[in-house]
């Protein structure tokens, strides 16, 4: 398998890699993307927790600009952010009929012209929406849909913030990447306690270290950090509330590509080395899925369905990664992929890796096709995307059986010293110019907080 370096993103301003297809409510039951009709755009509603998705277009009198942001309700109305002369609009559009209803939230407007306003992800329960109002020095938090009196400010934070990931199921703890001092660190603001902030993540002093995905049941969590590599960004993993370090796995660095994780499998009680993390790969010539699971030292390359909303999906507890799609013969469809089970390996092992020149396979890599499943393609070779597969409906996938020799346990209080990330096999190219440290996560590990 190729070994790779992530490309370190540019600018890092607010830390977003391309922008995502569609967007997903917490629970999954609804998505809302910007469709075009020709040269126009319009808000859509996907349903997708019935027998079948379906998609109800919500136009309105007048196109809307194509920078719009649309984001899901739990209630199946859909949040709607506008620009309207230099103040940010918000309303809730809904169908009615055969036309669209419209009910007007509120304004927000920014004293200083250089602010970005942006929604944050879709809050757990589906009732209230939250924006990220970015100033020069300040960033301030705002409640914009699901308050008593329209859109209300909720917390102002010294510094740059960006990101937003939710640490737990009632929308009160929300982890921000802050940048001050010319370092970007995640803390937690406590959006119940007036906007309180408590750092989260501190790898090192003069590291930048930024919060991209949690899971509410394993506490695992997808961090990104230029800790092990200074002036590289690089993919790591640990547990919210554990005193070991955060591990830097060698398979999520891919040269030519840029890897976006954007879903974490949940049901994995206490077991976040299960937990199967879905990757957006995007390369030169595409981009297509990856899925990892920190209990294994390889990514699993899987083609990506026409017409996938790239960068959206969920998981379902057993283990099937659904990816919202849409092409001219299928407008709104959804494909289930079960991806290979997790496969057991021994203490040191190490995958094998092709002689020059060759390409590996599945066999090759030690994968296990899923019965009723293609045989997964081979990982494609750097900047050449997987053949893509025209979507259909995947097999159940099976129970994935636990490794027979688990990563060491990262949650709860340890009185040993923390464990060192494991030893990566030695990738086929030459390292990075950048010498590798020390990740000193015990000077700060990841934050103790109290969430009841």
């Amino acid at each position: 398998m190729t070994l790779c370096a992530i490309e370190p993103s540019a600018g890092h301003e607010d830390d977003e890699a391309a922008p995502a297809g569609c967007t997903l409510t917490a629970d999954g039951a609804y998505a809302a993307r910007l469709a075009s009709a020709g040269d126009s755009w319009f808000p859509e509603r996907w349903t997708l927790d019935g027998p079948e998705p379906y998609a109800v277009p919500l136009p309105r009198n007048q196109p809307e600009e194509p920078g719009t942001e649309v984001q899901p309700m739990g209630d199946g109305r859909v949040l709607i952010h506008r620009l309207v002369a230099g103040r940010h609009a918000f309303s809730l559009l809904y169908p009615t009929g055969p036309g669209t209803g419209e009910l007007p939230l509120g304004v927000v407007e920014c004293p200083d012209d250089t602010a970005r306003l942006r929604l944050l992800p879709p809050a757990p329960g589906g009732r209230r929406a939250y924006a990220l109002a970015v100033g020069p020095r300040s960033t301030t938090v705002w409640l914009v849909a699901g308050g008593a009196f329209g859109p209300e400010r909720l917390a102002e934070l010294p510094g740059r913030c960006s990101g937003g990931v939710w640490l737990d199921r009632t929308g009160r703890l929300l982890a921000l990447d802050r940048e001050t001092g010319g370092r970007t660190k995640a803390v937690v603001v406590d959006l119940e306690r007036g906007g309180e902030v408590s750092p989260l993540l501190q790898i090192a002093a003069d590291s930048d270290d930024r919060l991209l995905l949690a899971d509410h049941d394993s506490g695992l969590l997808i961090v990104r950090s230029d800790a092990p590599s200074p002036g590289q960004d690089r993919l790591g993993w640990g547990v919210l509330g554990s005193t070991l370090p955060v591990r830097f796995p060698e398979c999520l660095r891919l040269r030519g590509c840029t890897l976006t994780p954007f879903a974490i499998q949940p049901g994995q009680m206490l077991t976040p080395e299960s937990c199967a993390v879905a990757l957006r790969v995007d390369g030169p010539r595409g981009s297509w899925v990856g899925v990892w699971r920190p209990a294994e030292r390889r990514v699993h390359h899987l083609p990506a369905p026409e017409g996938w909303l790239a960068g959206t999906g969920l998981w379902t507890p057993d283990g099937v990664l659904r990816l919202p799609y849409a092409t001219e013969a299928v407008p709104c469809g959804v494909a289930q992929v079960s991806p290979p089970a997790a496969v057991p390996q021994e203490p040191g092992a190490t995958p094998p890796h092709p002689g020059p020149g060759q390409r590996p396979d599945a066999r090759a890599a030690g994968a296990t096709p899923t019965p009723g499943h293609p045989p997964e393609p081979a990982p494609p070779a750097p900047g050449h995307p997987p053949e893509p597969a025209h979507a259909a409906p995947a097999h159940p996938a099976p129970e994935h059986p636990a490794p027979e020799h688990p990563a060491p346990e990262l949650s709860g209080n340890h009185s040993q010293q923390p464990v060192q990330p494991a030893s990566p096999a030695d990738p086929p190219h030459p390292p990075a110019p950048s010498t590798p440290r020390p990740v000193p996560l015990q000077q700060a590990p990841l934050g103790r907080l109290v969430t009841n």
